[in-house]
């Protein structure tokens, strides 16, 4: 069985006013002296952000019980020092990121300049293993025009410097503004990916391999697939749902190329439209689907995602367990909707943090 592995990051917070606080630093230091998990937790881009990585599961249910502890021992580090997370793909307060200098961080800020300072933005990473580069590619070609479902799935953005976007999920837009992200061409094979990659480096104007930010790329790091489009979700257990729908990607696009089954051929263009489609709309209003590219309620195209996965989330035994998750989904919503009713309900952008700052550690 594929082991699944998850990213996310956390927006560190005032735990009274709710406005981000650069103490990331102050937070590492704090895990190294608690001799914590050196292999969890991460420095990111800003000071205002905590990354963590859970460890290789094959069993879900072990992943979403790690991706918990891990958020609680961040708050808990976070705590000791006067601040809180808050899983937060964008803050809803007004903020002006901090930096982190090193050599790697100021090449940025001097290449992207202001595109730089304005990527606070938090999202979640899924690593699903495969046996070789060259069916890590059959599956990017295979996934792509499903992963704006995930999108939507996840969309946890919806204010930004203080006002309401109407988008559900703003990082992504924010995101897509780094010249190497979102939706790629078909590769068809390992030697046109790594050609492709190595090209883009070529050009100066990305620094290396890493920042091929693609919405899903061959790992620079490990044997896998990863999935990047994901905002960081506010419920731990909405993560989970995301690690298995995107397990469930990566074996049916597998067994896809095993029987011979050729990718969707849809362009760059209208897969770039579907993720604008699920950012703007999350599960409110209406998605493309990933097969016609024709609009349809967002329900019967998270439906037709867990039907294209069925086979394989039923032979890992995930199938209840995910129907469950999509029932829930649409019931509660995203975490935008969940933040939105959270604003009507207080009036107050402050209040909507520190709900949230709860809402993470469930």
């Amino acid at each position: 069985m594929r082991t699944v592995g998850v990213e996310e990051e956390l927006l560190l917070v005032d735990p009274d006013s709710g406005e981000p606080r650069a103490l990331s630093s102050a937070v590492l230091a704090r895990a190294e002296a608690d001799d914590a998990d050196q292999d969890v937790f991460e420095k990111e881009l800003y000071g205002q952000m905590l990354e963590f990585a859970t460890h290789p599961r094959t069993d879900l249910g072990e992943l979403g019980a790690e991706i918990v502890r891990c958020r609680k021992e961040a708050a808990r580090l976070a705590g000791e020092i006067g601040c809180a997370v808050a899983a937060l793909a964008a803050s809803p307060l007004p903020v002006s990121p901090t930096i982190s200098m090193n050599r790697r961080y100021r090449w940025l800020a001097e290449q992207y300049a202001i595109a730089t300072r304005e990527q606070l933005v938090c999202g979640m990473h899924v690593h699903v293993s495969v046996d070789s580069d060259e069916e890590g590619v059959a599956v990017l070609d295979r996934i792509r025009p499903w992963l704006p479902v995930l999108v939507a799935i996840s969309a946890n953005s919806p204010y930004w410097q203080g006002e309401d976007t109407r988008y559900d999920s703003y990082r992504s837009r924010v995101w897509d503004r780094w010249p190497s992200a979102g939706p790629t061409e078909l590769f068809r094979s390992p030697e046109r990916y790594h050609r492709l990659v190595a090209d883009m480096v070529s050009t100066g104007v990305i620094l290396d391999e890493k920042m091929a930010y693609f919405d899903a790329r061959l790992s620079e790091r490990y044997p896998t697939v990863e999935v990047r489009v994901a905002d960081v979700c506010l419920h731990a257990d909405t993560a989970r749902f995301i690690a298995t729908l995107a397990r469930g990607l990566v074996e049916t696009a597998s067994r896809e190329w095993r029987a011979g089954r050729a990718p969707l051929e849809h362009s760059v263009s209208l897969v770039r439209l579907a993720g604008w489609q699920a950012a703007r709309a999350g599960l409110a209003r209406e998605l493309l689907h990933p097969e016609t590219m024709r609009r349809l309620p967002a329900e019967s195209v998270l439906r037709a995602l867990l039907d294209h996965v069925a086979d394989a989330l039923a032979d890992s035994g995930d199938l209840p367990a995910a129907r469950e998750a999509l029932d829930r989904s649409l019931r509660r919503g995203n975490g935008a909707r969940v933040q939105r009713e959270l604003m009507r309900r207080t009036g107050d952008l402050r209040d909507v943090v520190t709900e949230c700052v709860r809402l993470t550690q469930e």
